[in-house]
């Protein structure tokens, strides 16, 4: 018991230091780290940094980031593709927002819909479309998420 109330004194000391903006030396701008760890300089091993650079590289060439999507239609019948445009069609005019994929892996076609991180985003839009279509959350290969400025409302490129 005493072991948890230090641990909870100490968070209660700590979280200041981290929720103070501190300027930059640099640029003059804010940022939410100490000013000790700005200072800091990691002596690690070479090799840390070239796994580093590995796991950004192949992250690149992968072309996206592993998340989940909500799978609408599935068939391999012979008039499937004609059935996977009609739907991607019809779910475009419900909700235009949302990106649809058209995907085909002999034999069949796909549609599935958005692009989420976590498989709670993609249970939202299934509970919401589940009166209309019979779908399931499957794991793909998402795009990157837009990263969107909070002070400009605009996308950071």
């Amino acid at each position: 018991m005493k072991k948890i109330i230090g641990l909870v004194q100490a968070l209660f000391i700590c979280y200041p230091m981290f929720a103070q903006p501190i300027e930059d030396e640099a640029g003059g701008g804010l940022t939410k780290l100490p000013e000790i760890l700005l200072r800091v300089q990691p002596n690690q091993d070479n090799r840390l940094d070239s796994m580093l650079a590995w796991h950004i590289e192949n992250n690149l060439r992968k072309g996206g980031m592993d998340g989940y999507r909500v799978e609408i239609f599935f068939s391999s019948a012979p008039d499937a593709k004609e059935k996977a445009l009609e739907i991607k069609r019809e779910f475009l005019t419900s909700y235009p927002d949302l990106a649809v994929h058209l995907k085909f892996r002999a034999p069949d076609f796909r549609v599935r819909v958005g692009d989420f991180r976590t498989k709670n985003e993609a249970l939202k839009l299934k509970k919401e479309i589940e009166y209309k279509y019979q779908s399931y959350i499957v794991p793909d290969l998402i795009k990157f998420p837009e990263l969107v400025s909070s002070e400009k409302g605009k996308i950071n490129e």
